[in-house]
């Protein structure tokens, strides 16, 4: 298990900006497009400290995927940059035909996942990438739970040969890990022991899902908190283990209900080791403009709705 660092807030995209930076500093191969959102998604301090290595692609998504393909057939590494909502919908079929189908070395940045998307309402808000991303042959999914966690997403996506689609959220979130965690394709990471339910998470759900541990303690329930930052390909070990260790599973996503983690979690538990098993997730609805936590308060994700599924999901042991 992991040692949580503290709750200190850091916004992933700040530290995504500044490590992408660093990357097309020490890397030739890499190159930062931009869909005309710099200044949002941070990649501007590219643009400002490292212009060579800096293309900006417009309002044109279909075509910034286009170009990153032919980039990568000539031995570069492009990471494009937009919202999640545009990268998994506008574009998709550039990216499923021209950098999934070759498995060409193209990164994908989805900034501004899920809900809490600074009031840009439902049209900007992207809560069907993973299931969209994941579906799709030779794609790496990702989700980093903190700042730190999303550096070293990035530091192994630039040593991995291969499409990734790494999820980024908008606002600052408590850090996680320290500096010493290491990032490992295809494992998940235990950051809290417990004996009676696990709450498998991933993203930015799982600072709320250890807030949810902690308030569950108080009343004397001992929750597991296994976070989830590899969605494709699924650590479907420690899932199996989850599930023999405390007979009953809770899933926590900033994410449609449907496709996602909690769909990944079902499709190994109902073929390895069938347990009770409830999924925290946005239930099959388009959102709306609001502040972060009436959206959290009524799309039913917040750390007390956690709270509520554990409770619930204890009764079918």
């Amino acid at each position: 298990m992991v040692t949580v660092k503290s709750a200190e807030k850091v916004a992933m995209r700040d530290v995504f900006g500044d490590t992408l930076l660093h990357l097309s500093q020490i890397d030739s191969r890499v190159y930062a497009l931009d869909g005309d959102l710099a200044t949002s998604t941070k990649v501007n301090v590219v643009a400002e400290k490292n212009a060579p290595k800096f293309l900006q692609m417009g309002i044109a998504e279909q075509n910034m995927m286009s170009v990153a393909a032919g980039l990568a057939t000539t031995g570069l590494q492009p990471w494009a940059t937009t919202f999640a909502a545009f990268l998994s919908k506008r574009a998709i079929d550039q990216i499923q035909v021209q950098i999934a189908q070759p498995n060409l070395d193209v990164k994908m940045i989805g900034a501004y996942s899920g809900l809490l998307t600074g009031l840009t309402g439902k049209t900007h808000q992207a809560l069907e990438d993973i299931a969209i991303f994941r579906s799709l042959a030779n794609m790496v999914v990702l989700a980093p739970a903190d700042g730190v966690e999303t550096k070293k997403m990035m530091e192994f996506a630039n040593e991995y040969h291969g499409p990734v689609y790494i999820r980024l959220a908008r606002d600052p979130l408590p850090t996680v890990f320290s500096e010493d965690y290491k990032f490992e394709l295809g494992k998940a990471v235990k950051v809290r022991d417990g004996k009676d339910v696990t709450i498998i998470s991933t993203g930015t759900q799982t600072g709320r899902s250890l807030e949810a541990a902690e308030k569950l303690a108080e009343e004397g329930i001992d929750v597991a908190v296994l976070h989830m930052p590899s969605i494709k390909p699924l650590d479907k070990e420690a899932i199996i283990q989850a599930a023999e260790e405390t007979g009953a599973i809770v899933t926590s996503e900033e994410h449609n209900i449907y496709g996602g983690l909690g769909s990944a979690v079902a499709e190994v538990l109902v073929e390895e080791k069938p347990v009770p098993m409830l999924r925290i997730g946005v239930k099959d609805r388009n959102a709306e403009s609001a502040s972060n936590e009436a959206l959290l308060q009524k799309y039913e994700i917040s750390s007390n709705h956690i709270v509520a599924r554990v409770r619930e999901v204890l009764k079918k042991k």
